[in-house]
């Protein structure tokens, strides 16, 4: 049994041992990338977390409003910045009469507000009215109603109120809040933080009256992406907390915020917080102490919920016009956390974040204030590296083992498995355990290692019948192909001549449409035209796609796969052609694109058929006087206003079809005449009222040819009473009125001449 055994192995190491070996290379591979690191690794990694966070269902979070000063509230009370009067009442709307527990603004009031006018009527005052008895006493009764900035402090004085404000890199403006500890309050350590050498705080009034503030600037990636941000940035020597942060602390009446180190107790003060690294930033409440983890430089990854805005479901938001009107319901901001922010276009507080790349600016503050309260982040952990290296050494195992001895289509089973594995065991760890973890190398190491099987197989096992599929595989259908397959030796691209029917179609009045389109709609509108048109003719009924010209489909049957009934199968394509621009044409007038009306030539004889071309481009086309007839018949369905025009082979050829005669006629460049023909529908469909019209349309042609003008004008004025929209009596009437004003000659056969393509 061993000795088998072990035959068995080296009989499967032999056949095998090259793709395995293969297989554990570009796991190890993949191990030493993921030692060493690399920035387009961590950039597909970020790309990944962004996947998972767009994956999380949002739920609603009632204990956050976003108060948001959008179109409405622009429009029913005036363009933004409104004076501080507004906010005034807007403070006392939500402190007062709704008794939120927190009102955080992310916006902020660099400036004195002068709109109130006051400062012009005290220079009056001194100058052009400085006689005018009275004038100072009454200015200065009304200084309290105007001084809009003295309301907004005197709204907020007392009041849970957060302020917000920007750092920058240039300018230094306002006054900046007591920082949450400083250099000196860490008795030594170094802490890494964002340095901020400007700022643009609120003036002084203001900032005096608030409880808190804190910065609301975004933090963002290379790629403009905000997926952290930072909980403290440095300025000067001291550390300011985000507007997040400051939120929560006033929130839960924090009475200090500082840095714990690793090894250290939560009830230890600033000061005492003197020994190991920094792993938390601690809010002591009269309940206790918060830890909140943070990441490289005080910062932490801000889990989105939802796509943000009004409608993206993860948190409620109300109209600041509704506040200021009072007509929001209490119970829906009673206790709570109110963020004041905008969504109305034009006011630049828009973000590009991993769920949406036009996300309220204000929303971050939410998450990461919710991610606060609930105490749960989504943190990288210290073992990450280790635990990323045992799947690439698990997952790269097991499927260099697996892919090197399954066919084809088992390599793609498994790798499709280890794919949707890996990737629910980084959800499964991010959505129940908050653990972020790399997966991009490992993801790549399972792509790579069935890229590298494939390829093996292409090179060493299927290469024939792969080359068969490359060549002909745009041409015909795949169960085309999948027969050339099986036989390839008896299917080649070299010439060779052969009976066949091609097919020309193309679009009535293009240029006209190309100039009523937008280019990018023009692109649309053709891509949606040529796609139909060829599924109809490749995959409906084994036609062969030859080339594209611009609006028009040049395509033929019986060649490469041979096909007793071409004529047959290129009628009725033709037929189903003109069904499928119907149906686009009504769903182009729905969106308001010009009308798509087709006209298509088909003809039956001997062409080439082969690989032709130069040394630089080659393609598998036909040639010959059959080929140019076919487009010479597509010219001429405009001339008859038909959908599609046959010649007689075509016909003769395709019987199970009936036919409409249109004319014989004579092509430029031709001196033997050709009977050509409309197709209506398969015999076995025709209707009596079908077949009635025919017999009547034929003897208009027969006393037509006969000179009897008198009896054809009789009978066509009956068929086109009947079918006034019919092009092709429209023409015959034309036609019959010039005839009894210029007869023929007499020796005239009844053939038409065309002189134009």
């Amino acid at each position: 049994m061993t000795r088998a055994w072990h035959s068995v192995l080296l009989q499967a190491l032999r056949k095998h041992g090259a793709r395995f070996l293969l297989g554990l290379f570009l796991s190890l591979a993949a191990a030493l990338l993921c030692l060493a690191g690399n920035d387009n690794i961590a950039r597909l990694d970020a790309m990944l977390g962004d996947w998972r966070m767009r994956a999380e269902t949002p739920q609603l979070e009632r204990r956050i409003v976003i108060v948001d000063i959008d179109e409405q509230s622009l429009t029913r009370v005036g363009r933004f910045p409104w004076s501080r009067d507004i906010q005034a009442h807007l403070v006392r709307q939500l402190t007062a009469h709704y008794a939120v527990s927190v009102l955080a603004f992310d916006i902020s009031f660099p400036e004195t507000d002068t709109s109130s006018g006051y400062a012009v009527l005290q220079g009056l005052a001194r100058g052009a009215l400085a006689g005018v008895a009275g004038l100072p006493a009454q200015l200065e009764k009304l200084r309290p109603a105007m001084d809009y900035d003295g309301l907004l402090a005197s709204a907020m004085r007392g009041q849970p109120v957060v302020l917000g404000y920007g750092v920058s890199e240039r300018q230094t403006k306002g006054v900046l809040p007591a920082p949450a500890f400083s250099v000196a309050d860490l008795n030594g350590r170094s802490v890494t933080a964002y340095v901020a050498r400007g700022y643009e705080a609120n003036i002084a009034p203001l900032q005096a009256a608030a409880q808190g503030a804190g910065i609301f600037t975004a933090l963002t990636d290379t790629d403009g992406v905000v997926r952290s941000s930072t909980l403290l940035t440095r300025i000067g020597d001291g550390y300011y907390p985000s507007l997040s942060l400051a939120t929560v602390a006033v929130y839960l009446q924090a009475r200090a915020i500082a840095p714990r180190f690793t090894g250290t107790a939560d009830t230890l003060s600033a000061r005492e917080l003197t020994s190991g690294g920094l792993e938390h930033i601690m809010l002591f409440t009269p309940r206790g102490a918060m830890a909140i983890p943070v990441g490289e430089a005080l910062t932490t990854t801000v889990q989105y919920r939802g796509r943000g805005g009004p409608d993206g479901g993860a948190f409620r938001y109300v109209s600041a016009s509704d506040v200021l009107a009072g007509t929001v319901p209490p119970a829906l901001l009673k206790g709570a956390i109110v963020l004041v922010g905008t969504t109305a276009p034009g006011l630049n507080d828009i973000r590009a974040t991993p769920v949406n790349a036009e996300y309220p600016g204000v929303e971050v503050h939410a998450n990461l204030i919710k991610s606060m309260l609930d105490g749960r982040f989504k943190s990288r952990p210290d073992y990450a590296p280790a635990f990323e290296l045992l799947q690439i050494g698990l997952f790269g195992l097991l499927l260099a083992a697996a892919l090197a001895v399954l066919p084809p289509a088992g390599v793609m089973l498994a790798t499709v498995a280890g794919l949707a594995a890996a990737i629910a065991i980084n959800l499964y760890l991010y959505g129940v355990h908050d653990l972020v973890l790399g997966g991009a190398v490992l993801l790549m190491l399972i792509v790579a290692l069935f890229i590298a099987n494939l390829a093996w197989g292409y090179f060493f096992e299927v290469r024939k019948g792969r080359a068969l599929v490359a060549r002909f595989g745009e041409y015909v259908a795949p169960e085309l192909v999948a027969e050339m397959v099986d036989d390839p030796q008896r299917y080649t691209m070299e010439g060779e001549n052969r009976e066949l029917t091609v097919l020309f179609a193309d679009v009535r009045g293009f240029t006209a449409i190309s100039e009523q389109l937008a280019p990018a709609v023009l692109r649309e509108y053709i891509n949606l035209y040529l796609t139909a048109m060829s599924e109809d003719i490749r995959d409906s009924h084994g036609g062969t796609l030859d080339k594209y010209i611009g609006d028009a489909v040049m395509a033929f049957w019986g060649a490469p796969v041979a096909f007793a009934d071409h004529a047959s199968r290129a009628v009725a394509s033709a037929l189903l052609m003109q069904c499928s621009a119907a149906r686009l044409n009504g769903e182009f007038a729905a969106r308001g694109w010009p009308a798509l009306r087709i006209g298509i030539g088909l003809n039956t004889g001997a062409m080439h058929v082969g690989d032709m071309g130069s040394r630089i481009r080659r393609a598998y086309t036909v040639m010959g006087d059959s080929v140019n007839l076919a487009a010479r018949l597509e010219g001429a369905s405009k001339l008859y206003g038909v959908g599609i025009v046959v010649g007689d082979a075509t016909r003769a050829a395709a019987p199970d079809f009936i036919y409409r005669e249109l004319d014989c006629i004579r092509v430029l460049g031709k001196q033997e005449a050709v009977a050509i023909f409309e197709p209506r529908c398969l015999l076995a469909d025709a209707d009596a009222a079908e077949l009635a019209q025919l017999e009547r349309w034929h003897a208009v042609l027969a006393r037509l040819r006969a000179r009897d003008w008198g009896a054809a004008g009789v009978l066509l004025a009956q068929l086109q009473t009947d079918f006034p929209d019919d092009g092709l009596y429209l023409l015959y009437t034309a036609r019959l009125a010039h005839y009894r004003c210029m007869p023929p000659p007499a020796d005239w056969d009844g053939v038409t001449v065309l002189h134009s393509k």
